[in-house]
């Protein structure tokens, strides 16, 4: 199983950034996808999820309305459009996925996570 996350970067306040995570080694269209972030000293933090088919999405109320969360299961990647970025948004991002009966925003209850990649917002 591999989730490969990339696209993080350093950007400036009020700019975008487009995180993409590509699976392998699970059938990927089975499993809802998250994003995830955590900063030094902070716990890890929910971001977004959507269900297996797309037709489900969800996000924290920090990030609802400026990123987005999309899936496409013939290519097995899962993307999060992350727009009018603060500050506040810096930290590693994490692609997750999970197989279950309901919707879950908390990290230990994804099966498999991907390595993490930095976002960095300053000016």
């Amino acid at each position: 199983v591999q989730l490969q996350a990339s696209g993080g970067g350093l950007v400036q306040p009020g700019e975008s950034l487009r995180l993409s995570c590509a699976a392998s080694g699970f059938t990927f269209s089975r499993y809802d996808m998250g994003w995830f972030r955590q900063s030094p000293g902070k716990e890890r933090e929910f971001v977004a999820l959507i269900s297996w088919n797309g037709g489900f999405t969800y996000y924290s109320g920090s990030v609802k309305g400026r990123f987005t969360i999309s899936r496409d299961n013939a290519k097995n990647t899962v993307g999060l459009q992350m727009n009018s970025l603060e500050p506040e948004d810096t930290a590693v991002y994490y692609c997750a996925a999970r197989s279950g009966t309901y919707y879950s925003t908390k990290p230990a209850e994804y099966n498999y996570w991907g390595q993490g990649t930095q976002v960095t917002v300053s000016s």
